[in-house]
């Protein structure tokens, strides 16, 4: 009875152990001869590509757009969840957006920063407004000389037609629960009370943005005031005037965060970014990595061998 135990113990504890200590030794010291990845020589690159809105806006179906921040920040969570994760690229090629948006994506980096990772910034052609917003909580920004950059501010726009629509013969007739309640409607225009509303809402958030740009880039408040008058400026020229690390392509970036992070020769880069069809209507996000799917396969075939020989035995 207890000899026709040992095979069975043997099967159940012994081979998944030995299966597991073997899959360590080749994901540490056998990486680069397998095409398998080394622990820790990982770099995320997570993209924000298009007008930053709320919600889960991805690129669609037909391509590009939106950057919904639930979904850079999901992405950012699996970063900062992954153990095998020492470093990040956020590449940002964005006019900006949603100050709120924006703002929940600036949080998420820093905790990522707060989770041991280093983060680095890699502006495309612009990375403005509410994309330098996000880039400013980076530990390091990098931008190419042509990048578009800054516009640090805040702005609402309302649309008059009320002359218009009297020359058409329209007319709105509007119930509301208090005076402001219609206020920045196109069938009248902005009271000077309604103004002052909204210049004092714009003042705020723009101080906001200061406050976090100035915290991110450790700079004085009245310098980064000074550059936050709206204007936009080169990735060049954003370097002189101290908003911009380095100059450099996404490359220049991926290496500077390997390096930054500790990481000795070559790395692997995990890219985060939609996944295909449904995982572009869903809004999705998946790491992508040659290296992960084999890892994937080598516990896929260990499983399959434990399942057989544990059939075998019953």
């Amino acid at each position: 009875m207890r000899r026709s135990l040992v095979p069975i113990i043997v099967l159940i504890v012994v081979v998944p152990m030995l299966i597991i200590a073997s899959m360590v030794i080749l994901l540490v010291f056998g990486g680069s001869s397998l095409n398998l990845p080394r622990l820790g020589n990982k770099v995320a690159l997570v993209r924000i590509e298009g007008v930053i809105v709320s919600g889960k806006a991805g690129s669609g179906i037909f391509g590009g757009g939106y950057a919904g921040s639930e979904r850079v920040i999901k992405a950012l969570e699996q970063v900062r969840r992954d153990p095998f994760i020492k470093a990040v690229v956020v590449r940002i090629n964005s006019p900006g957006g949603s100050a709120a948006a924006s703002q929940e994506i600036y949080q998420e980096v820093l905790r990522v920063r707060k989770s041991g990772r280093k983060v680095v910034a890699s502006m495309g052609d612009v990375a403005a407004s509410g994309g330098y917003y996000v880039a400013s909580a980076a530990d390091e920004i990098y931008a190419d000389p042509a990048s578009l950059t800054g516009s640090i501010g805040v702005l609402i726009e309302t649309t008059d037609l009320h002359v218009l629509l009297d020359r058409l013969g329209v007319r709105f007739d509007t119930v509301k629960s208090g005076e402001h309640k219609d206020m920045g409607t196109f069938s009248r225009p902005l009271t000077d009370k309604e103004r002052q509303i909204l210049q004092r809402l714009i003042n705020d958030v723009y101080d906001q943005f200061l406050a976090d740009v100035q915290r991110g880039r450790k700079l004085p408040r009245e310098y980064v005031r000074g550059l936050a008058d709206g204007r936009v400026f080169t990735g060049r020229q954003a370097k002189a005037y101290k908003l911009v690390d380095e100059l450099g392509g996404l490359e220049d970036a991926l290496k500077a965060a390997a390096r930054d992070a500790g990481i000795k020769g070559d790395f692997e880069v995990v890219e985060y970014e939609p996944r295909g069809l449904w995982g572009r209507l869903l809004g999705g996000t998946e790491a992508l990595s040659q290296d992960y799917q084999a890892s994937r396969a080598v516990l896929d075939l260990a499983r399959g061998l434990l399942l057989h020989e544990v059939s075998d035995v019953r």
